[in-house]
């Protein structure tokens, strides 16, 4: 039987991304044997009140890092963004029409590929969709944000909610504000900086996110929604009106009203979650967290920087992510070699998305300070060698 130990890599892909060894391997025996069953956490029924018992878990974790009120509710669906394009867009809908008898739209702010993905689900089913912003539009590419003031500002009374994605992980930017509208609630895409730092959850009607990029394994997904958002008005009214029926495995009241547990839910994949908080809340918990996150990015940003006439940094200053550092330079045969050289120091995972190119570094949670450390120097040798 092979180890489950390994070399500690310094991998900084994008998604499915690193986790850490000891999460690997405590759920590594989990798998084989879960708390002395003599079965594997993922051959328990989801049924089963050891499975329910994670679900919980995980759960109360998530109100405890994000002091999550009485007013939102935590739930998890299969899938991940995609999921998330459609779900929330019909079932918010769905509670608009509740609320007022309306339609409504849904009104959006696009500041990269993944947000202009989430408009393009939203319009496949029909659904009324207003841009407030677009940053390629307003710069002629996804590398800045618009300042709020210049936002159109959509009609309370016709605008069911406000969706942005709060960091771009194919861009690299990363909102500095939370949009905030009179009589609409905002809808946020958090999939890649989730649990990254410290938030005001009152000022969010649903948060959701994909657990691969900075907590977890891909197979399930994170929402918190406020309680008023979730009472549907009845399917045979929702189709007099021309909206879309949501699909039952990501209908919000009945997954809210089973735990989660209408169907079969990746309870191994929960788990894995359910560890990783644990460990965020043995090391400090968000404020910690945050800390070390930004301690990560500011110090790789500095050496960039102090090389701008190597590197080039195309986000500009105010919204850089703290999550994903984007960079290219001036040659694709030049990028070959730093990614070349990289991987033989064992810095592995910094190939931009295929649909940008350039270079990418992910400083997801799990990534430790001295992973960050070996990569800004590296960037630094890299730069002073190859001038």
């Amino acid at each position: 039987m092979s180890s489950i130990t390994r070399e500690e890599p310094n991998y900084f892909g994008a998604g499915p991304a690193y986790l850490p060894t000891e999460v690997l391997q405590q759920a590594a025996q989990d798998l084989v044997n879960y708390h002395g069953a003599n079965l594997g956490i993922g051959e328990i029924s989801h049924r089963d009140k050891r499975a329910i018992n994670v679900v919980d878990e995980t759960k109360q974790k998530f109100i405890e890092l994000y002091n999550i009120p009485d007013t939102h509710e935590v739930l998890f669906l299969q899938g991940g963004g995609h999921t998330g394009f459609s779900s929330i867009a019909t079932n918010l809908l769905a509670n608009f029409a509740k609320r007022t008898g309306k339609k409504g739209k849904g009104a959006y702010a696009v500041t990269g590929s993944w947000s202009a993905k989430a408009v393009e689900e939203a319009q496949r089913l029909g659904v009324d969709v207003e841009v407030l912003t677009n940053s390629k539009e307003v710069f002629g590419s996804y590398t800045d944000i618009q300042p709020f003031s210049e936002w159109k500002k959509p009609n309370p009374e016709e605008t069911a909610y406000v969706y942005y994605c709060d960091n771009e992980t194919v861009h690299g930017v990363e909102f500095p504000f939370i949009p905030q509208f009179d009589g609409i609630e905002v809808a946020a895409d958090m999939s890649s900086n989730i649990l990254s730092k410290q938030i005001d959850i009152s000022k969010f009607g649903l948060i959701f996110a994909g657990a691969q990029k900075n907590v977890g394994l891909a197979g399930v997904t994170i929402y918190i929604i406020k309680k008023t958002l979730i009472e549907q008005l009845p399917e045979a009214e929702l189709r007099e009106l021309g909206i879309p029926v949501t699909p039952i495995a990501f209908h919000y009241p009945t997954a809210i009203k089973q735990n989660s547990l209408h169907n079969t839910l990746p309870i191994f994949t929960v788990q894995i979650l359910n560890l990783v908080l644990a460990k965020l809340i043995k090391d400090g918990s968000l404020p910690e967290q945050e800390k070390r996150n930004d301690r990560k990015s500011s110090q790789l940003y500095q050496i960039l920087d102090k090389h701008a006439d190597f590197y080039n940094l195309p986000v500009a200053k105010g919204v850089r992510s703290e999550m994903n550092i984007v960079f290219t330079m001036k040659s694709p045969e030049l990028e070959a070699k730093f990614l070349k050289e990289a991987e033989q120091a064992n810095l592995t995972g910094l190939k931009g998305h295929r649909s940008v190119g350039g270079l990418r570094a992910s400083l997801y949670n799990a990534i430790t300070e001295k992973s960050a450390t070996l990569l800004a120097e590296f960037v630094d040798k890299f730069a002073t060698e190859n001038k």
